[in-house]
């Protein structure tokens, strides 16, 4: 705790008409000076007739000369001998010092009465006690960072129509560019496939640009779904498209994430099936939440 007050002789206290409260010596915290208060008797003028009133004062200097606020916790702390415990009292809500404010607490602790019985502790060896105080200064961050998630883009959806599919010989192609949450992207596409998907299968993945800046150790979350569209010759008929969803951090400009076995080559080829129309393939990527982060400073 940060300060410690044992008082012997508290019955003189109590029964004197004259010391209505006691004071401690000045104790140093964040830079501010404060002291322990206790009142025997309760502070009739904060309604504490009958109990045990415990304050905390700030050297009020300080804030005269720069004109500060002080925001502080307080939590008070009451020695109980017979269970060698702290009965602790404490406000949810901050305490505001300024020069118009020079002292918070609670005038009322403890029952006069509960702490006067022998039996609970509180009064030990005669008529000694112990109170406590701790006094946390809570001060402004000096930096901090906002993370959000935005969704509902005006244009989430980025279609990318590949024309001579078949005659597609790289091993991997980019989309154009698209700007979705703030951030530019693109679709990468194996047509061939890669790693797992290597000759057997169209891979693809949705690829943070690598132009993009990211601040030290800032990530972006992004959930999304990536898609092949079906293109029915008879489109009344409707159409079967391939969609998969994304959730993924993104850490590295140019970094990709999706799936190496997106649809397999038999698949995508099929005389059953319409993916490949007049030589183009459709994709798209549809972007349902994008995170942001803010840094300050």
């Amino acid at each position: 705790m940060s300060y410690s007050l044992k008082m012997e002789s508290f019955n003189t206290l109590l029964q004197s008409t004259e010391a209505e409260r006691y004071e401690s010596r000045p104790f140093p915290v964040g830079g501010h000076k404060w002291s322990l208060i206790v009142y025997p008797n309760g502070n009739k003028q904060d309604n504490g007739t009958g109990f045990i009133s415990l304050y905390v004062a700030i050297d009020n200097s300080t804030l005269i000369a720069k004109h500060l606020e002080v925001i502080a916790d307080l939590r008070f702390y009451v020695f109980k001998k017979n269970e060698r415990k702290y009965f602790t009292i404490q406000d949810t809500h901050e305490w505001r010092y300024n020069i118009f404010k020079t002292m918070w607490g609670f005038s009322q602790v403890l029952p006069l009465a509960t702490f006067k019985d022998p039996s609970n502790g509180y009064l030990y060896d005669g008529d000694q006690c112990e109170f406590g105080v701790d006094v946390t200064i809570n001060s402004p961050f000096q930096s901090s960072e906002l993370f959000s998630v935005s969704r509902n883009f005006d244009n989430p959806k980025f279609t990318w129509k590949i024309q001579g599919f078949s005659k597609l010989l790289g091993d991997k192609y980019f989309s154009d560019t698209f700007s979705v949450g703030g951030r530019n992207w693109n679709i990468q596409v194996n047509p061939s496939g890669r790693r797992k998907g290597a000759g057997k299968a169209l891979s693809m993945y949705l690829i943070l640009n690598a132009n993009e800046k990211l601040k030290p150790y800032e990530k972006i979350y992004v959930r999304a779904k990536l898609r092949v569209v079906d293109q029915p010759i008879f489109p009344f008929l409707g159409g079967t498209n391939i969609e998969k969803q994304l959730d993924h951090w993104f850490t590295d400009p140019g970094e990709g994430w999706g799936y190496d076995e997106f649809i397999s080559r038999d698949d995508l080829t099929s005389f059953w099936t319409s993916y490949l129309l007049n030589d183009v393939l459709i994709v798209e990527a549809e972007m349902e939440a994008i995170s942001s982060t803010k840094y300050f400073p």
